[in-house]
């Protein structure tokens, strides 16, 4: 009978051939999700027996992969800023260095609620994810708000183009128990009625056409409209700058996931406002510029 050591330095080999990053990383976490434990149990017993059904599981799944297929996408979930989130082919695959985003999110809704006593009947904190697709950004705020007692102060919405993607962030939403604090509406970037904002939030398609034809294999099997961005990757981006004047609150701030050669490009979009406009570039772990900035000077003035 097959062990759960010779079935991973198998997958492993295999991947590491077909030349997929993190061989051995994706064996392990494709025969935990196949065995209905999580990663630990598979380093804990190499020797543990697997009966044949699951290793025929575990094989079809290993040639999915191996076909490029994102193992997210085969294991229906993918963990994102200490949650376990729903995951398929509706949607973007959420990305490390977007907890950056949320990270700022949640400092900023912090800022905000504790520099100021708040009173009886005051209104909420509105923030809007835009293009929100799993629900990643959203959720994990929600969560965290609600863990630091502050989620009764805010309303977030989260907004995407396509309902499909909506459903599943709806499904992320029932599962982490946010979906009574959390709104979702389709949209095209953010809907008029409900403006303005005090933050806006926003990891729209930032990758060039070009360069799309250029992407790992794996990539190409998530939702082509998530990811390109036009011909230099900032055609949606620019659609959200541009209605900013009319969305954003007075002294309100826009966190934007930008690609990070794209820093010269969303600091000029922004000098094109009307109106006096600021914008700086935060980098992610690997020191790349990757969350823009945006407020209207007099934000900062004050």
């Amino acid at each position: 009978m097959a062990t759960v050591d010779a079935l991973v330095r198998a997958a492993t080999k295999r991947f590491r051939t077909a030349g997929l990053d993190s061989a051995r990383l994706d064996a392990e976490l494709l025969l935990a999700n196949v065995l209905g434990i999580d990663r630990s149990g598979v380093l804990a017993h190499p020797e543990a027996p697997v009966g044949d059904g699951q290793v025929a599981r575990f094989e079809a799944a290993v040639t999915r992969h191996e076909a490029g297929e994102p193992v997210a996408y085969l294991r229906g979930l993918k963990e994102f800023a200490g949650l376990a989130l729903a995951i398929d082919e509706r949607a973007l695959i959420p990305r490390p260095e977007t907890e950056r985003l949320v990270e700022l999110a949640e400092a900023d809704i912090a800022a905000r609620l504790l520099s100021a006593p708040r009173t009886h009947g005051a209104p909420p904190i509105r923030v809007v994810d835009v293009g929100t697709g799993s629900g990643a950004v959203a959720v994990a705020i929600a969560v965290r708000l609600r863990a630091r007692r502050m989620l009764d102060d805010v309303d977030i919405l989260a907004t995407d183009d396509d309902a499909r993607a909506l459903d599943l962030a709806r499904e992320n939403a029932v599962g982490h128990a946010v979906a009574d604090r959390l709104r979702l509406g389709e949209a095209d970037l953010i809907p008029a009625s409900e403006s303005p904002f005090d933050l806006v939030l926003a990891n729209l398609p930032y990758v060039s056409t070009e360069a799309m034809a250029e992407l790992p294999a794996q990539v190409l099997f998530e939702p082509r409209h998530a990811l390109d961005g036009g011909v230099d990757g900032l055609a949606v981006i620019r659609r959200l700058v541009a209605i900013l004047p009319e969305v954003l609150a007075q002294h309100g701030l826009v966190l934007l996931e930008i690609g990070a050669d794209q820093e010269a490009g969303i600091v000029r979009a922004v000098t094109e406002l009307p109106g006096g406009w600021t914008c700086s570039v935060e980098p992610d772990l690997a020191g790349l510029p990757r969350i823009a900035r945006i407020a209207r000077i007099a934000r900062i003035a004050t």
